[in-house]
């Protein structure tokens, strides 16, 4: 029996400047080995020429085709993908889109990956550049595609409601985090150290996009301002690049009187973000708008109580492990963060269990049942 073809478009994805998508995707298709699901199927990849570098591990797998552009151009791409990326991929038995949109031009036997509509929600968060170009493309796109790949339940219902889709056309391919193994108390002490952070502080481990809420933080920081306050010693660890809302997040930081409570990290190496979440008292997760939210079964697996927002995503990874919060406010914040801490063994005990539904052979699994769904629904190549 002839094996299943499978050609992945991942011509949109230059490595390290699209975050939590490239994870997904990336940690997806290592899933099909982890799993060992894959024996049955053909794969090739087309990505730019940064790529394999970035993600030799997975590129040993598979064949790999990088593009005949050498930069990150969205009309290059866009050229591209309706030309050489078609004539391609003419043959394959399943075209797996995984960036939101699919060309005009090739197979119609495909899998397109959504991994959230937050442009739809928060459309002054994103350039008029980008907006158009998801407004324009994205709607045909998923008409077009055969199956639509989602990470969570409620993306899936998103797309759904806003495109007016057939519920058997769109699956859930939960995210799968690699476990992470929780450093030991010198390493703690030594990335505290190396970044001068105290012993008793939260951490928010996210770039500083405008719906990452970290503002709500520097509020909770002047809720516990006053002398008497349980939580008066307590610091706020941003560990993450710079995002559009990095000078508004300095400047309130600033205007509230919250420098010295405040340790601004950067982006760091792994097995320092890490350490550091590890050594926190909780990870904070106050974000308006997630996909998913990887971070959140990291720090369940460092062993960290967590503290998210209210957003459906978030609270369908977290399940009981976690403390939501409704409100939008310092001070509801401050006591969230107040009950985790007293709750913290419970909570890390929860968390542990509830990080098996996010493994790479999970989401593997479901990667390879999608794809052999759009084959069968496509009939030979």
């Amino acid at each position: 029996m002839s094996p299943t073809t499978i050609d992945v478009n991942l011509t949109w994805l230059a490595p390290g400047r699209v975050g939590g998508s490239e994870e997904y995707l990336v940690r997806q298709l290592t899933g099909l080995f982890a799993a060992g699901v894959a024996n049955d199927l053909e794969i090739r990849m087309f990505c730019q020429p940064t790529f394999p570098a970035s993600h030799p591990e997975l590129c040993g797998r598979v064949e790999v085709m990088t593009t005949p552009y050498r930069r990150d151009s969205r009309p290059l791409r866009i050229v591209a993908e309706n030309s050489w990326l078609a004539a391609h991929t003419r043959g394959a038995h399943v075209v797996h889109h995984g960036g939101g949109t699919a060309p005009m031009i090739g197979p119609r036997s495909t899998l397109l990956t959504v991994h959230d509509l937050q442009y739809l929600e928060f459309p002054h968060y994103f350039s008029r550049a980008r907006r158009s170009y998801l407004e324009r493309l994205m709607p045909g796109s998923v008409r077009r595609a055969r199956l639509i790949g989602v990470p969570s339940e409620f993306v899936r219902g998103t797309v759904i409601d806003a495109f007016d889709v057939a519920p058997d056309r769109v699956m859930v391919i939960p995210h799968g985090v690699p476990m992470v193994e929780r450093p030991d108390d010198e390493a703690i002490v030594k990335a505290r150290d190396r970044y001068g952070v105290g012993s008793d502080y939260v951490a928010i481990p996210a770039i500083t996009h405008p719906h990452k809420g970290h503002r709500v933080l520097v509020d909770m920081l002047a809720a516990t301002a006053a002398k008497d306050h349980p939580l008066r010693n307590l610091a706020l660890v941003v560990i993450g690049g710079e995002g559009a809302a990095e000078a508004a997040f300095r400047q309130a930081v600033v205007a509230a009187g919250m420098t010295n409570r405040v340790v601004r990290t950067g982006r760091v190496p792994a097995a320092d973000r890490d350490a550091l979440v590890a050594g926190a008292v909780a990870v904070v997760f106050p974000s308006e708008y997630e996909g998913f939210g990887a971070p959140l079964v990291e720090a369940m697996d460092l062993g960290v109580p967590v503290v998210g927002s209210n957003h459906p995503a978030v609270t369908e990874v977290c399940g009981d492990a976690a403390v939501i919060v409704a409100e939008r406010t310092g001070e509801a914040w401050a006591r969230a963060i107040d009950e985790a801490v007293a709750r913290s063994a419970e909570l890390v005990a929860a968390g542990h269990l509830r990080r098996a539904a996010f493994t790479l052979a999970r989401s593997g699994t479901a990667l390879a049942a999608a794809y052999r769904s759009v084959a069968a629904e496509s009939g030979p190549a």
